[in-house]
Parts: C-alpha cells; structure tokens; sequence
C-alpha cells in the first residue's frame, strides 16, 4: 500500500458519518471536487472508492457510486453507494423526493422574512457555468422550490437552514442570491467578497431518509469546519437572551 493511499484512507476514515453494506456518508470538505473535473485534482468520490478498497481488503475494480453532489466550493453531507443495489434504490428515493437534504447558509444581511417557500424557474448556462433564476415559467427552464428558515442573524450576516426540494444546478446559491441575500463568498452570485480559501458559506447540515434495504430510518449531520456558523448562531442567541434587537436567533429545525 502506498504512503498516499494510507494516507487517503486515514482522510476519508476520519470522515466517515456512516457505512454499511451499501452506503458511506462522509463529510465533504469545501474545495474537494466531487467527481473529476478540469484541475485534475483528486475527486472525493475516487478517495471513497480506495477508502472501500482499503477497508474490505479488495483487489482491482470496486464500486462506488454518486447519489447526488456537492459543488466544489460547498462542505457537508454526501452519500456514495457501495452497492449497484443501494445505488438504484438510493436514485429512486431522490426521484421520488424522498431523500431529505438540509443546508446551513451564511447570508449577506438579513432576510425580511424570517421563514419562506422560494419558488422560481432556472436555467443553467453551460458556458458560464451559472444558472439563472425567473420568477415566471418560461419554456426550458427547471422548476426550482426550496424553503429556508433563519436561524441568527448579527449586523452584516444571517445564517439560514434551507430544506432543498428539487436538485437544480448551483440552485440554493442562485435562489438566495434572487431575494437580495447571495452566500457569503459566493462572487459568482453576487457576494461582496471572496474567501480566503476560494469557499463559500454553505454547508449541507443533514440527510435524512428511509433506507432502502433495512427500511430503518437514517438521519446523519455534519459539522463545520468553519467557525463561522456556530459564531453567528451564538451571537444569534446570546443577544436574544439580553434582548438585543440587533440580533436574532431562532431555534435550529429538528
């Protein structure tokens, strides 16, 4: 076994959320490509792929598949399947929206509205790798739904949990960033200002779902590496124990 293999294995063990039979969830850093993509740089779903290898001392070939993605620049929950049978069942249960995916976003300002359905239409432009958002139906373009709710808020920024309802491209950045509250870093949709390692604040919290073999039900949270969220959302909090009203803190969805 090579230093780097050991050394990939460790990583992704230390990241492990849950494993069975069929899955592995781990926690995504922010800046690890999902899948392969133009830098070359190593994808997660590879690191998983020898992680398994490793783990079950098996030779040649090994199955890992994608359930679903996370952007380059987003931390978090991701599920990978180690069965082609977890895999189906898995892309059964997103078809079927059964597969509940819950995001923490750090926001620029506050949001008027402390709790709100969002409902657009999107269009992704491949070119620009950006997606654009309508508020009426236009031919091409995808449905877009999600709900988000504010957790705190402090004086520049507020941190929202968003419950996504459909998986369109880049969909959480270009909605937040169409009510006037882009991610913070996120200068493809309109942010002030970049962060010093090329992320942005958003984070995908928790996955919960049935599974699809045992039919037991699995819920599975990731922290972040960021301060930030928990800074906000005690800020949120201790201000509203002293009655402050520049700040706001509501209580963190179960």
């Amino acid at each position: 076994m090579s230093q780097n293999s050991t050394e990939t294995y460790e990583d992704i063990a230390s990241r492990v959320l849950y494993e069975d039979n069929h899955l592995v969830i781990v926690n995504k850093i922010a800046g690890e490509p999902t899948q392969a993509d133009a830098s070359g740089d190593e994808p997660l779903v590879e690191k998983v792929r020898n992680y398994i290898r490793i783990r079950k001392q098996k030779e040649g070939n090994v199955f890992c598949g994608m359930i679903h993605r996370l952007d380059r620049p987003v931390s978090g929950v991701i599920a990978f399947a180690r069965t082609s049978k977890g895999l189906d069942r898995m892309n059964q249960l997103l078809k079927d929206h059964n597969i509940h995916k819950f995001y923490w976003a750090i926001v620029e300002g506050c949001p008027e509205i402390p709790r709100q359905k969002l409902v657009n239409y999107v269009l992704k432009n491949r070119d620009k790798n950006r997606t654009y958002v309508s508020d009426t139906e236009q031919e091409g373009w995808q449905y877009a739904e999600l709900d988000y709710r504010l957790l705190a808020c402090s004086e520049r920024y507020s941190l929202l949990e968003v419950e996504l309802h459909t998986g369109r491209h880049h969909q959480i950045r270009a909605q937040l960033s169409h009510i006037g509250h882009p991610i913070k870093g996120d200068l493809k949709y309109g942010a002030k200002r970049s962060e010093p390692d090329a992320s942005i604040c958003l984070h995908a919290r928790r996955l919960c779902f049935v599974h699809p073999v045992s039919h037991e039900q699995v819920l599975v949270e990731a922290e972040s590496s960021n301060p930030l969220f928990l800074k906000i959302l005690d800020e949120g909090n201790g201000a509203n124990e002293r009655g402050d009203d520049s700040l706001q803190a509501l209580p963190v969805m179960s």
